[in-house]
């Protein structure tokens, strides 16, 4: 198979690419590792609601996710975040009113994240894309660049975008071998969360906004480390959500750590919260197309992205780097993908050396 333009990966950064060639009428194809779209982003389904997995915010400042939800006709709606905060000691011991809202400010989608996958695929033509698909190897030929999916077919391209965390990207076998510092500078990349897990708790009943509190909790003692309010802009389902602050290693066991979580839901918010109707659970760390073994690693404050001068411009231009990582103000954000995409479009049309 042969194409102008060959995007590696799904998510956000290589969708936006994707759908602006698409529009330009260009050639290109776009292949996934999974077996859905979306990469990092990912929303669970729950009785006509949306429940982001993955990132959940956006805000104000960011003009492309922004002009891309107008575009594509969704709507935002602002995080809940009226009522008391709650703080859990080192032993257990729930204090209210401790602190403020701290996501104040920011926006959520109506819908979930994924409704703007959702949108951006039906901007791509089905001929175009194929999720499904690992890449092995790239390597660089006369004309351009060969790919060789893990099912061993072979794509031909004249450039390749690696749309995927840098860590990730340099797990491919590159022939001929990419200089020792760019796959280095590769490796030291962190990809933003990817050592994350997430839960999602949903009820029938806000019961928490109904005793004046926030959904918002900070704690030093439960799985959790951060809840949040997950709901959805009006009606139920009703969410809370936390980001899960033990160790990749340390919370192998599903069944316990579902246990931990609800009992530690129960102490923060009443009895009604240790019974959720479903509980989600997302690990990232666990997701071999999003996260390395360096990614276990714990990443204690945003990583300073961009894009390494070692990594610009690599076989001639023939292979550019795109995703969040690389972004060079709002890396680690969704604004951060569409800011990578942005950039990977023009170096896509600048001559290679």
């Amino acid at each position: 198979m042969q194409t102008q333009t060959f995007i590696i990966g799904g998510g956000l950064s290589g969708l936006a690419l994707a759908a602006r060639l698409s529009a330009e009428g260009r050639d290109f194809l776009l292949v996934e590792a999974r077996d859905r779209w979306g990469g990092r982003v990912l929303s669970a389904q729950c009785d006509g609601a949306a429940f982001d997995l993955g990132p959940a915010w956006f805000w104000p400042g960011q003009p492309r996710i922004e002009a891309l939800i107008a575009r594509l006709g969704l709507s935002r709606f602002d995080q809940f975040y009226q009522g008391d905060l709650l703080y859990e000691d080192e032993r257990g011991q729930v204090q209210r009113g401790r602190g403020f809202a701290s996501m104040q400010g920011s926006w959520r989608l109506q819908g979930g994240l994924a409704a703007l996958i959702d949108k951006l695929l039906l901007e791509i033509p089905a001929d175009k894309r194929s999720s499904a698909t690992p890449i092995k190897a790239l390597s660089k030929t006369r004309d351009g660049v060969t790919a060789r999916t893990e099912a061993g077919a072979e794509i031909t391209a004249q450039k390749v975008i690696l749309a995927l965390p840098p860590r990730v990207a340099a797990q491919l076998s590159y022939t001929p071998a990419l200089p020792s510092d760019a796959l280095t500078a590769m490796v030291r990349i962190p990809t933003w969360m990817a050592g994350q897990a997430k839960a999602v708790a949903v009820y029938d009943r806000p019961f928490w906004r109904e005793a004046g509190l926030s959904g918002d909790a900070m704690s030093r003692f439960g799985p959790m480390v951060e809840c949040h309010d997950a709901s959805p802009a009006q009606g139920g389902p009703y969410a809370i959500f936390g980001f899960i602050g033990v160790s990749p290693a340390n919370r192998q066991d599903e069944k316990a750590l579902r246990e931990q979580i609800c009992a530690q839901l129960s102490r923060l918010f009443g009895p009604e919260a240790s019974e959720p109707k479903h509980l989600f659970l997302k690990d990232w760390a666990a997701d071999p197309f999003t996260a390395t073994e360096l990614d276990h690693r714990p990443v204690h404050a945003h990583p300073d992205y961009g894009l390494p001068h070692v990594l610009s411009r690599l076989w001639g231009n023939a292979l550019i780097l795109s995703g969040t990582e690389v972004a060079p103000t709002f890396g680690g954000f969704l604004e951060g993908a569409l800011e990578a995409a942005e950039r990977a479009y023009v170096t896509l049309n600048r001559n290679g050396d």
